[in-house]
C-alpha cells in the first residue's frame, strides 16, 4: 500500500475508536427533562425548595444585558432566590443598566456590586465571582447559580436545575448553553465548537459517579454552596483561564458529584457574526487548554490533521491517482466522521449538509489553536475585555496574575 493509504487507514482506525471508545461523545441525549415533561413521578421535584443566589459576573455587557438579565429577573422559582450582579470595572454603564432593568421589570431582587480591580494572581472573572459568592453566602443559600451575563434562561430554568440537583444529590449541575447560530460563520463553527468540547469531555463519562473525566460549562453552573466551600472555590482556581473545567475538577476532587448536559432552555445571546469574532473567541484559550505546552501543541496539530484532514484528502487524491485503498479508507473515515457530527448538527437545527464540512471547520480550529500559541509566545496570552493573562504561576501568583490592560481583547463565549 502507498504511504497515503497507510495514513488513511490510521485515520479510519482512529474514527473507529472515537465512534465506540470515547464515551459515545457524539450522542446528544445528556439533558435535563423538558419542563413540559416533568415531574410525573413522586420525588421528581423537591418538597421544599432551597434558597438560591444567582451570581452574574459582568464586564462591559451593556450590549447583551437587555436580553439576558430580564430572563433571570423573571425566573419562576418557588423558593427564596435573588441575584447578585458583579460589575467588574465596566466602562459602558453595565451596572446602571442592570439597576434600571430591575427597577422597570421587577421580579427577583437584584443587587449590583463592584469588587474593584483584580489582585495579582486572579483572572478577572474569578475575582468577580469571589466577590459575588462572598456576598451571596451572607444570605445562606443552599445553592449558587453561576451564570454569564450573555446567557438567557427560560422561566423554568432555575427550577429544573435545582430539581435535578436535589433529586440526584448532585453538587454541581451544569448545562452547555445553546449558542447563537444566526450568521453563516456561526452555523459553520459553533456546532463544531460544542462537538469538539464533547469529544474532549464526553458528557456520559462526566456524569458517571466517581468519573475521572470531569468538566462543566461556565455559562450555567448550579453549585451547592457547601461544595464550593469544601473545594475552596474560587480561590483554589483563581488563575484558571478555562475556569469552568477547573471549577468542576475542584468540586470533584473534594468529593462532590458533577453532572453536565446540553441545554434546551439556556441560550447565549452574544453574537459572533464574523469569522474574526469566532477566531478570537477560540484562540483566546486554546493554548491554555494545552497547558501552554509546545509538545501538546505539536501532538494536537498532528492529531487534527490525521483525524480530520486526511480522510477527504485521501478520498480525492486516491480517486484521482488510482489508489483505491487510500480512497476507500479515506471515504469510510469521512463517512464515520460525518455520522458522528450529525446529532450535533441536528441539535442546533442546522441543515444536514453542514455535517460533511467538518474537515474544513477542523482546519479552522487547527489554525486558531496555532494562532493561540503564537499569541502566547508574543506575550499576548489569553485575553478578555482589556485584560491579558499569561501562563499560570505554579506558586499561585506572579505569571498568572493580571497584566496591563490591552485593547482589542477577545469576547468570552
Amino acid at each position: 500500500m502507498s504511504a497515503l493509504a497507510w495514513i488513511a487507514f490510521v485515520s479510519l482506525a482512529a474514527w473507529g475508536w472515537l465512534l465506540l471508545g470515547q464515551g459515545f461523545f457524539w450522542r446528544t441525549d445528556q439533558r435535563l427533562p423538558r419542563r413540559e415533561e416533568p415531574a410525573s413521578r413522586p420525588g421528581d421535584e423537591p418538597g421544599d425548595w432551597p434558597g438560591v443566589v444567582i451570581v452574574v459576573p459582568a464586564r462591559d455587557e451593556a450590549g447583551v444585558l437587555p436580553e439576558s438579565l430580564p430572563s433571570l429577573l423573571a425566573q419562576d422559582y418557588p423558593g427564596r432566590a435573588g441575584i447578585v450582579l458583579v460589575d467588574d470595572g465596566s466602562t459602558d454603564g453595565t451596572g446602571e443598566l442592570a439597576r434600571d432593568l430591575a427597577a422597570r421589570l421587577g421580579g427577583l431582587p437584584l443587587s449590583v456590586v463592584s469588587p474593584g480591580e483584580p489582585e495579582p494572581g486572579w483572572t478577572g472573572k474569578l475575582w468577580a465571582l469571589r466577590h459575588g459568592i462572598a456576598l451571596a453566602r451572607a444570605r445562606e443559600p443552599e445553592y449558587l447559580l453561576l451564570t454569564d451575563a450573555d446567557i438567557a434562561h427560560a422561566p423554568g430554568s432555575l427550577r429544573a436545575l435545582v430539581a435535578a440537583a436535589r433529586t440526584h444529590d448532585l453538587d454541581l449541575v451544569s448545562q452547555m448553553a445553546r449558542l447563537r447560530t444566526a450568521s453563516g460563520w456561526e452555523r459553520l463553527v459553533v456546532p463544531a465548537f460544542v462537538y469538539f468540547f464533547c469529544q474532549l469531555y464526553p458528557f456520559r463519562r462526566v456524569n458517571r459517579p466517581g468519573a475521572r473525566t470531569v468538566a462543566a460549562a461556565g455559562g450555567c453552573v448550579l453549585l451547592r454552596a457547601g461544595a464550593a466551600e469544601r473545594a475552596g472555590v474560587p480561590a483554589s482556581i483563581r488563575q484558571a483561564v478555562i475556569d469552568d473545567v477547573a471549577l468542576a475538577r475542584a468540586v470533584a476532587r473534594s468529593g462532590g458529584r458533577v453532572w453536565l448536559g446540553l441545554a434546551e432552555e439556556v441560550t447565549s445571546v452574544r453574537p459572533y457574526p464574523r469569522l474574526a469574532d469566532l477566531w478570537r473567541m477560540v484562540s483566546r484559550s486554546a493554548y491554555a487548554q494545552l497547558l501552554h505546552s509546545p509538545v501538546l501543541l505539536a501532538g494536537t496539530v498532528a492529531g487534527l490533521a490525521v483525524v480530520y484532514l486526511v480522510p477527504p484528502v485521501a478520498l480525492f487524491a486516491g480517486a484521482a491517482g488510482g489508489d483505491r485503498a487510500a480512497a476507500w479508507a479515506g471515504g469510510l473515515a469521512w463517512a464515520v466522521m460525518t455520522a458522528t457530527y450529525l446529532p450535533m448538527v441536528r441539535h442546533y437545527r442546522q441543515p444536514m449538509a453542514l455535517a460533511p464540512l467538518l474537515p474544513f471547520t477542523a482546519l479552522l480550529y487547527l489554525l486558531m489553536t496555532v494562532d493561540s500559541a503564537v499569541r502566547h509566545h508574543r506575550g499576548r496570552g489569553a485575553a478578555w475585555k482589556g485584560r491579558t493573562y499569561g501562563k499560570p504561576d505554579p506558586a499561585g501568583t506572579g505569571a498568572g496574575g493580571r497584566r496591563e490592560p490591552r485593547r482589542g481583547a477577545a469576547p468570552e463565549l
